[in-house]
């Protein structure tokens, strides 16, 4: 009992040495002249670090405000039927249950839609981590044909020409004339907000809460890379997701295919050693985000750890090496953890579920009239 503890012990240290929906309505303000921002309080643990806030966009008030409308206006796709959230639904942690994003006139998108929690931390953006900034990201969606389809130009105007847009420009960056820098940088100032760290294992990590055994020892599977010379049992998850934000903001193939249908990470560094590497997620809140992977291929977690269990394909391009030589038995070909082990990993996932942050009226949809 007491080597337990102290592996438990160890393992909530370097977990945190790594991380050093009802509708409102909002009519349109009157014009008014810019005023002193009110800058926004963002509320985040201390284990998970301070996020980086760009200088050029600091979060106010007002810009967060008006990041929310826009997240949810369906001005921002070319046919004026879907909005963000329309894919990014705040009930599914932000995502929308689909294998593939489904866009405008029901095009189907190349890969899963990822979910927000805490992308304020992130430093990289999309599957393949082709946008460094939130900024950046914000267009890939708006413009890609087969999901919101729009041309951005023509967004620009027809949220200038709804009239209440202006007036929030105007009191969130101090000019009423809308221009797509701003439209992202609003966006962005929204999404920064979308914090996660309330779950039944934020409660335990803060020493709120007490979690059941099995969780505990999921836990700890979770983050231990096994070792069987040493008879240490490990899942080998917390390699890819350590940190108290569950994702180390990497890039990995895990050992899904052989061939490559999208080169992922390779397509945007153009290196054949990138092919089939995607960035691994953040895992908060992945009992409500099924299906997983990019392409959304398991429909439960159970089937994802069967998957680094017992599928890894040994030959894939590129497998990442600490997948590759994982196993719980010496000289083991697979993981080979037990079906209690594999339980016991799944009930600790669940303990990421952070209800708080699912009905969080903040981050609920709200419209201009």
């Amino acid at each position: 009992m007491s080597t337990r503890l102290t592996l438990l012990t160890a393992l909530l240290s370097v977990f945190s040495f790594w991380s050093c929906q009802k509708e409102e309505s909002l009519s349109a303000p009157e014009p008014e002249e810019p005023e002193e921002a009110v800058i926004y309080d963002l509320t985040f643990p201390k284990r998970f670090g301070s996020p980086t806030i760009p200088a050029n966009n600091p979060l106010t008030q007002a810009g967060v405000d008006l990041g929310r409308v826009l997240f949810y206006e369906k001005k921002l796709s070319g046919d004026n039927t879907l909005s963000c959230g329309s894919c990014h639904q705040q009930k599914l942690a932000f995502t929308d249950g689909k294998a593939f994003g489904v866009g405008v006139g029901g095009k189907i998108a190349k890969r899963s839609t990822m979910a927000l929690a805490n992308v304020a931390y992130n430093t990289s953006f999309n599957w393949d981590g082709a946008a460094a900034t939130l900024e950046e990201q914000a267009r890939f969606p708006l413009e890609n044909p087969l999901e919101m389809n729009q041309n951005i130009e023509e967004a620009v105007r027809e949220l200038q020409s709804t009239p209440a847009y202006p007036p929030l420009f105007q009191k969130a960056f101090g000019t009423s004339t809308i221009t797509a820098d701003l439209l992202f940088k609003a966006l962005s100032q929204f999404q920064r907000i979308l914090i996660s760290a309330n779950s039944p294992f934020d409660q335990y990590r803060d020493g709120f809460k007490t979690l059941p055994p099995e969780e505990i020892e999921g836990f700890m599977l979770f983050m231990t890379h096994p070792d069987p010379a040493q008879n240490i049992r490990g899942g080998n998850c917390g390699d890819c997701h350590g940190s108290d934000l569950t994702s180390l903001q990497q890039f990995h193939n895990n050992g899904l295919d052989l061939t490559f249908a999208d080169n992922g990470r390779g397509a945007v560094t153009g290196r054949s050693t990138d092919n089939g590497k995607f960035k691994a997620p953040s895992i908060r809140n992945i009992a409500l985000t099924a299906p997983y992977m990019h392409d959304g291929r398991f429909k439960t977690l159970e089937e994802v750890l069967d998957h680094y269990n017992e599928h890894i394909q040994a030959n894939s391009p590129n497998l990442d090496p600490l997948i590759m030589e994982a196993s719980n038995q010496t000289r083991g070909k697979t993981l080979a953890l037990t079906a209690e082990e594999k339980a016991k990993i799944i009930k600790f996932l669940h303990t990421l579920t952070d209800e708080f942050f699912i009905q969080d009226k903040r981050f609920s949809e709200k419209l201009v009239k």
